[in-house]
């Protein structure tokens, strides 16, 4: 089967500008697609997500910035990686792109070669998946993964604790996904303040899918957090809903709840990440 080929979508008002790069990276191997205008960028990446943004910042209808900010805003667009294009050079153009989540960052007039290089370790950077969920900010994919590994192969013995968040989907469909992001966000951040208090040394909180939080810390360390879980999380889910619903006891037919499973985190049990990610998950 052929690999895939990444798609790049150029915004771009300079129309001499973006004929020569549509033909550079198609000769590259890429698929391109231009926008001359920021409103027109912003709906073809809700159309058709692309695999990389080239932006530049000045455009004849909304700038560069306003372009990012809505696309990091969007649940469908907010992981498009994105190089701003621009012929400012001042350290605070720099910034602001930065803030807003950029990936890169190149000045006119440009190299080629550089820009080239630029747009292959992005995506390179973009495919090996995400290391901060959207919501939590806490580590997710491949960072988790690292995090397993490097237990596993310390060859002391770990205790984890798998932290399922049920019926978020369900509670996203009755409230909206603004109330169901807080949530998560919520129960991140408390899990934060768990593991720090009483985590131990080396305890480690991240991601292992959207609704899954993983626990490290020592053998010892986890029935303790287990305990901070179930008298500071699980009690409060409740308090989620709005209040009339809390009166009524109408939760829906699926109502939040958490799921807590003790794992022991040892090479005799998983050699890989991917061990445990599928004796916990099942993918």
């Amino acid at each position: 089967m052929a690999e895939r080929r990444h798609r790049i979508l150029i915004i771009e008002d300079d129309l001499d500008v973006a004929d020569m790069l549509t033909s550079y990276f198609r000769e590259q191997g890429y698929e391109v697609q231009t926008a001359n205008w920021g409103e027109d960028g912003l709906r073809a990446c809700q159309v058709s997500p692309p695999d990389l943004v080239i932006l530049d910042i000045r455009l004849p209808d909304i700038d560069g910035y306003e372009v990012a900010r809505r696309l990091r805003g969007n649940l469908r667009t907010a992981r498009i990686p994105i190089i701003f294009l621009t012929e400012r050079k001042r350290r605070s153009s720099l910034i602001k792109g930065l803030e807003l989540g950029a990936d890169d960052y190149i000045s006119k007039p440009f190299d080629l070669q550089e820009l080239r290089l630029r747009v292959r370790n992005v995506l390179r950077r973009a495919s090996a998946g995400p290391i901060q969920n959207a919501v939590t900010h806490l580590p997710e994919g491949v960072l988790v993964n690292d995090v397993v590994q490097e237990k596993l192969d310390s060859g002391e013995e770990w205790g984890a604790l798998l932290v399922s968040l049920v019926n978020l989907d369900a509670f996203r469909g009755r409230y909206g996904f603004v109330t169901s992001d807080d949530v998560l966000r919520a129960v991140g951040l408390m899990l934060q303040n768990i593991v720090r208090d009483v985590g131990g040394q080396g305890a480690f909180l991240g991601h292992l899918s959207n609704t899954d939080f993983l626990v490290i810390a020592s053998p010892e360390q986890i029935p303790a957090v287990k305990r901070q879980v179930q008298k500071r999380i699980a009690q409060a889910l409740d308090y989620f809903y709005p209040l009339k619903d809390r009166l009524s006891g109408n939760f829906g037919e699926r109502k939040l709840s958490l799921n807590l499973r003790e794992i022991h985190l040892s090479p005799g049990e998983h050699k890989t990440a991917a061990d445990l990610r599928f004796s916990v998950l099942g993918k």
